[in-house]
């Protein structure tokens, strides 16, 4: 059996206060499509946890020591033709020099008999 991937999930950790301008930045692009609807999406708080190296310069926290942010885990389904734009745009508002952004490939029921 094979599978045409034409959507995926996009999960990105945020910080709370940036919330909802990453979110509108993503779906803003054309993210969050589910049949007749748009703008879809879901958050769910988390505490996420870093070290920073010495290269790095961060948004919060200090080199070499343990961090942990309130979060939130923003999900949205997009189109895997709109990916590469959406991403760009999460990136030029999300204060993380390195967001931490997962990129899952979704299957239609339609594939299965």
């Amino acid at each position: 059996m094979s599978f045409d991937i034409k959507k995926v999930k996009i999960v990105v950790m945020v910080p709370e206060d940036y919330l909802e301008e990453v979110r509108m930045a993503a779906l803003n692009m054309g993210a969050g499509v589910i049949g007749i609807y748009t703008h879809c999406s879901t958050s769910t708080k988390s505490i996420g946890t870093f070290i920073p190296s010495d290269h790095a310069n961060p948004f919060l926290g200090e080199v070499g020591k343990m961090e942990y942010a309130n979060e939130e885990k923003l999900e949205f389904v997009c189109d895997v033709l709109l990916v590469k734009e959406v991403l760009k745009k999460i990136k030029e508002v999300h204060p993380y020099e390195e967001p931490g952004i997962d990129i899952l490939p979704l299957l239609d029921e339609k594939d299965f008999k």
